[in-house]
């Protein structure tokens, strides 16, 4: 029986990104490591699966401890197929997204393709991370981020996490503190955040072709809509702090229930009789 942990990692970047190799560096001592990655980038894929697309796997590398596959479905559909058809029946002890190349913090988490790869792992009950570096360069350097992940790693390897929690790790970029969540030096430390309440506006550019119609880019510029609420990951971002945000798969809004308990009382339509006269509640 092999005893070492099972850890299986996916990200939005595609297989071949430096942000996941440099993942598999970091833990292939800690764990036997399977990779079910896209075949290309899926930024912005969320928690979508193919419903309509067949799906393959193709396996790009294997030697002791590791496998690296590549599939042409999402990052989620990655997770189900290995969780399925990879695995030989073992379970994994984690599931690892990441390291992804650029942010994922605040409201970006429900856009990532990185947060729906560690949201499908929480929603099968496996303890699962999302690690997140604020560089979209792909050659970003991920070097600084090796004590945190595998220290983090260890710990939820070793300590768990509350049923139906995934964690969301980000942290900022390391240079000049001139540039956007950059910080000159070492992090000043670990935050245990909420996520901030921000928005995307300027979304759409346009262009027009020169056939004679119009086309568009989906780009935007990010706004933190609390910025002087120190609780949240953009403020620790903005202040050079590696952020951690426990995030549940469970979106009900608890505080609301009884707010909206009235709503229970109204009259409504529940259906007809064979006579089609309506009855109602």
């Amino acid at each position: 029986m092999n005893k070492r942990p099972l850890i299986l990692i996916s990200n939005d970047d595609g297989y071949q990104a430096k942000g996941i190799n440099q993942l598999v560096d970091m833990l292939r001592d800690m764990a036997d490591i399977v990779v079910c990655a896209p075949d290309s980038a899926r930024s912005g894929f969320s928690c979508a699966f193919s419903a309509t697309v067949p799906l393959r796997l193709i396996k790009q590398h294997e030697e002791e401890g590791v496998q690296i596959w590549s599939s042409n479905g999402t990052p989620v559909d990655c997770v189900k197929l290995a969780l399925s058809q990879l695995l030989g029946g073992r379970r994994p002890d984690l599931v690892v997204g990441g390291i992804n190349h650029g942010d994922n913090a605040s409201v970006n988490s429900h856009y990532s393709g990185t947060m729906g790869v560690v949201m499908e792992g929480c929603m099968k009950y496996i303890p699962s991370i999302a690690f997140s570096l604020c560089d979209h360069d792909e050659n970003a350097d991920f070097e600084p981020l090796r004590p945190y992940v595998r220290q983090m790693t260890d710990y939820v390897l070793k300590e768990g996490l509350p049923k139906g929690v995934c964690l969301n790790v980000n942290f900022p970029k390391k240079g000049a503190e001139d540039g956007f969540r950059t910080v000159k030096g070492d992090y000043r430390g670990v935050r245990i955040c909420r996520m901030a309440n921000g928005s995307w506006n300027k979304e759409i550019t346009t262009s027009h072709h020169p056939r004679g119609y119009d086309y568009y880019w989906m780009v935007g510029h990010y706004s933190d809509d609390e910025p002087q609420a120190q609780d949240t990951d953009s403020w620790a971002l903005d202040h050079g702090y590696v952020t951690v945000t426990p995030t549940t798969a469970d979106l009900t809004a608890y505080e609301a229930m009884n707010i909206l308990s009235p709503l229970a009382s109204l009259s409504f339509p529940i259906g007809t009789t064979e006579e089609g006269v309506s009855l109602k509640s």
